[in-house]
């Protein structure tokens, strides 16, 4: 495969992207998931409205419903009753009669307009109208959600609008797809889980408790499997029990070629490589394939490498698996406001800030290092410069494309 790379074999991420979709297959099994507990699940069926929202043509203001020709015919006409909001007026509107009506409740029978009540003046019970158009102010029935109508489709990931949505509907439960299932470790001596006594030859695993952060935000069921040494036996352990509770295995380290990477050898015995070197950066180390069982990555132990390939690789993998429909999200253009430092050879996820300026451009602008070990530019940042694999040196004024972040990198 020929490609424009800084290093013989280096897989393009298009390429690699096409590999992992024909290698999976979405999870199919469909259970019911109580409302309460359906948030981030994924919708199995087309959901269809069983009734009208609103049920009933209601008023959209507090005022008085009337008959439209009654105001053509007298300013002045009778409030004969009041409609609220579950109590409505009972009977039917006559010649020379309004109902007094507060927001959402029922129009009454014979009613066609609703008049706001800062358009009327009160004498007791005789209402005048200073001005009035016919229809105003009716929201019909159905005219949210249609009976009928389908309210969300299949592979939807449910979010907390859309609770609110089918809770309109009087949904206590949906149907959705299993839960998918993600075992997550890390590999290596050097390092130290978190809450233990800082040590000088050794680091804080920063990257299993981001990915376990990470497929929550996919809502994953994760199973954290800790720190594995460099053993082969353990690794191997370690891989035989991942597979055997997950759909999926993320590991963290242990994927590139030092003396004491296990990972690769091993996942060549038990399972398949598919491909390990990929032509992005930060990520170049990055594996995937199968298990018996389960689908793998294997992200590099680098944090920013692995939150980057995890966001652009592993998490839109792991919709398609777990049965999300997702669009594919386009590059937006933005003026670059400062320089940008690469070399050809690889697509370059650079951490960046995009803003407006004061004529309405869209700009973006380095957040500083860019390097593999230095985490906190994610902070200063809400997006990546995406530059192009033939791509070198950034000058200020040219045109860069960026993809904003998503909820699986930043709360924002």
């Amino acid at each position: 495969m020929n490609c424009a790379c800084d290093a013989p074999g280096l897989m393009p991420i298009e390429h690699a992207m096409e590999m992992i979709r024909d290698t999976i297959s979405p999870i199919s099994e469909v259970t019911q998931c109580p409302l309460s507990d359906a948030l981030d699940r994924v919708i199995a069926q087309d959901i269809i409205s069983p009734i009208n929202v609103p049920a009933y043509d209601n008023s959209a203001m507090d005022g008085y419903a009337l008959r439209y020709a009654d105001f053509l015919q007298s300013k002045t006409l009778k409030q004969v009753g009041k409609s609220l909001a579950g109590n409505s007026f009972e009977g039917e509107i006559k010649a020379g009669e309004c109902v007094r009506i507060m927001t959402g409740a029922e129009i009454p029978t014979g009613a066609d307009t609703v008049v706001m009540q800062e358009n009327t003046s009160a004498n007791e019970l005789e209402i005048t109208f200073l001005k009035a158009s016919m229809g105003d102010a009716i929201r019909p029935a159905g005219d949210d959600i249609k009976k009928g109508a389908v309210v969300l489709q299949a592979g939807a990931r449910i979010s907390p609008i859309d609770i609110g949505l089918l809770a309109s509907l009087g949904f206590a439960s949906v149907p959705v797809f299993r839960q998918l299932k993600v075992a997550v470790f890390s590999t290596g001596d050097e390092l130290l889980a978190v809450g233990n006594t800082p040590r000088d030859d050794r680091i804080f695993d920063t990257n299993r408790p981001m990915l376990v952060a990470m497929l929550s935000k996919l809502g994953a069921e994760v199973f954290d499997l800790g720190i594995i040494p460099d053993s082969k036996d353990q690794i191997r352990a370690a891989f035989e029990q991942a597979n055997a509770l997950a759909d999926c295995v993320v590991t963290s380290g242990g994927v590139s070629v030092g003396e004491a990477d296990y990972t690769r050898e091993i996942l060549e015995e038990y399972g398949s490589i598919d491909f390990w070197k990929l032509a992005i950066k930060p990520g170049k180390p990055l594996a995937f394939g199968s298990l018996p069982n389960s689908i793998f990555f294997g992200l590099p132990g680098n944090p920013v490498s692995s939150a980057v390939t995890f966001d652009q690789i592993a998490a839109p993998a792991l919709a398609y698996l777990a049965g999300c429909k997702t669009k594919k999200v386009d590059l937006l253009p933005a003026i670059a406001a400062t320089p940008f430092r690469k070399r050809p050879g690889r697509t370059d996820y650079q951490r960046a800030f995009y803003f407006v300026n004061e004529n309405g451009e869209l700009n973006v602008e380095t957040t500083g290092s860019q390097s593999s070990g230095v985490l906190s530019c994610f902070r200063q940042s809400n997006c990546y410069a995406v530059l192009e694999n033939e791509r070198g040196k950034v000058n200020e004024g040219e045109i860069v494309h960026i993809l904003p972040f998503t909820n699986i990198i930043s709360s924002v």
